[in-house]
């Protein structure tokens, strides 16, 4: 299960970046699954300062690659 997985990445990310996660069986969280071509639970999408998608990734996480895409878009 990619729970256990994810929350680790989020207690590493803390401080870093702001993990949100989105219920893609809302309205809403549909509506953004189709913006950004989710078509895998889970997805991790990294965003810079400007709101640009910087990175993505299906799947059970790369911890490392998206800890470099994070900060990579913050500029450090």
């Amino acid at each position: 299960m990619a729970k256990p997985a994810v929350d680790r990445l989020e207690r590493e990310l803390n401080g870093t970046a702001k993990v949100l996660r989105i219920d893609v069986m809302s309205r809403t969280g549909l509506a953004l699954a189709q913006e950004y071509g989710v078509r895998a639970v889970p997805t991790f999408v990294v965003f810079d300062g400007k709101g640009h998608v910087v990175y993505t990734q299906a799947g059970l996480p790369d911890r490392a690659a998206i800890r470099e895409a994070v900060r990579a878009a913050a500029g450090r």
